[in-house]
């Protein structure tokens, strides 16, 4: 059989056993687990002949629901095999042919990033975010800016300007979520962004000041938001590239997604239960 070259989709939970996603020489990742799954069981022989590539990284504690990664296969994928050697937070669930040198990194036409901020629950500090005032700031957010103030500040020499193609809240079930759209983004640049908008919604800074940031005569440093709460939602591709879903991958991804749903319940009216002391 011809060896053929493969985008795959793909999800992970991030948590602190994985050292965010891009490959590290002393600690494991999310990489780690996808390329040994892929040894394992037989479908690439060596990283360079397989040339593997991921479309987009991201930092520990991070998460992904559609993150995409490349590579010429020595068979025809059948996921649930690949995902029958990987822990049950990672997992592969569509793919599609590409041509030999498609690069799911550069390929891609934009990455789709969510962020999720809890609101208070039974609180009045829920009333403390101005939401008119941060989807103001949103607007500004796009187009072409200069993200410097926006992002982790890098060793080398990176270019900082980018064009922000959506920037958007909206108030669900007591969280702010956030949307973000863009072809590429910085180190940190999402968290970055999302703790400037929290702040101009606590009132805690201005329109102005906040626009002051895209100004690169100096760096500004601060706390990035908690990367906890960031997924990489998607990755979007021309029309070119039809993903083919895996039904049983879908189905092993969703009962994961449906199991931690239901003990994360349990947990949570656990915690709420021991804050009340009249409970007989």
């Amino acid at each position: 059989m011809e060896r053929q070259r493969y985008l795959i989709k793909f999800y992970y939970i991030g948590s602190g056993k994985y050292f965010g996603s891009q490959r590290q020489l002393e600690f494991e990742t999310i990489e780690d687990r996808i390329i040994a799954s892929l040894l394992e069981k037989e479908y690439i022989k060596d990283l360079k002949s397989a040339g593997f590539e991921v479309a987009s990284r991201t930092d520990r504690f991070v998460s992904a629901r559609g993150a995409c990664f490349s590579f010429i296969s020595e068979k025809f994928p059948i996921l649930m095999e690949i995902n029958s050697a990987l822990p049950r937070d990672i997992g592969l669930w569509a793919y599609c042919k590409v041509h030999h040198d498609f690069l799911s990194r550069f390929n891609a036409q934009y990455r789709h990033y969510k962020y999720i901020f809890p609101l208070p629950i039974g609180h009045e500090e829920s009333k403390v975010y101005d939401f008119r005032l941060m989807a103001k700031a949103c607007e500004i957010f796009e187009g072409r800016h200069d993200f410097l103030n926006f992002s982790k500040r890098e060793k080398e020499d990176i270019n900082t300007i980018r064009d922000i193609l959506l920037a958007t809240l909206k108030v669900e079930d007591q969280f702010i979520i956030f949307d973000f759209k863009s072809k590429a983004f910085l180190r940190q640049q999402i968290r970055r962004m999302v703790a400037k908008l929290l702040e101009v919604g606590k009132r805690e800074s201005n329109l102005e000041s906040f626009t002051s940031l895209f100004s690169s005569d100096g760096y500004t440093s601060y706390q990035p938001a908690d990367p906890t709460c960031l997924i990489l939602w998607d990755i979007m591709y021309d029309e070119n590239v039809q993903f083919i879903i895996d039904l049983k991958s879908r189905e092993r991804m969703n009962q994961f997604f449906s199991d931690e749903f239901y003990k994360f319940n349990i947990k949570q009216m656990l915690f709420k239960i021991l804050q009340h002391d009249n409970i007989s």
